[in-house]
């Protein structure tokens, strides 16, 4: 079973990948021009690792919770993923993956979105 996991953001959606329970790695975040040309990104990954699994990162525990929750489920849908789906709080995956990378290396480049859904692969399959 192949897994990706997201952590959808307003201007970038990290992605990583999880295979067979066993490897996990980040892949390049999405860049969102907008929601449907970054659902066809994400519907490309899916068909190429065959994905089996989703996981999908939300904010618990802020004022814009409600907010944020409805965005992204809103932005799954359009995915047109027919598999399991699996929406897990991604509370400080941001923060914890920004404090993996380097001082030096804190550019908006989207690999740091990317390390925090590669975190949520990790938590949640317990790599």
């Amino acid at each position: 079973m192949n897994a990706l996991a997201l952590d959808v953001g307003l201007k970038r959606i990290g992605v990583a990948l999880c295979i067979n329970k066993t490897v996990a790695m980040p892949l390049d975040a999405v860049f969102r021009k907008n929601r449907n040309s970054a659902a066809q990104d994400i519907k490309q990954l899916i068909k190429d690792y065959n994905i089996s699994f989703l996981l999908v990162g939300i904010p618990k525990g802020f004022s814009s919770e409600q907010e944020m929750s409805l965005r992204i489920k809103h932005f799954v849908s359009l995915l047109d993923f027919d598999k399991e789906v699996k929406f897990v709080d991604e509370s400080f995956s941001s923060k914890n993956a920004a404090s993996l990378r380097s001082k030096a290396s804190k550019k908006k480049d989207g690999k740091s979105d990317s390390l925090a859904a590669y975190l949520l692969l990790k938590d949640y399959f317990a790599l």
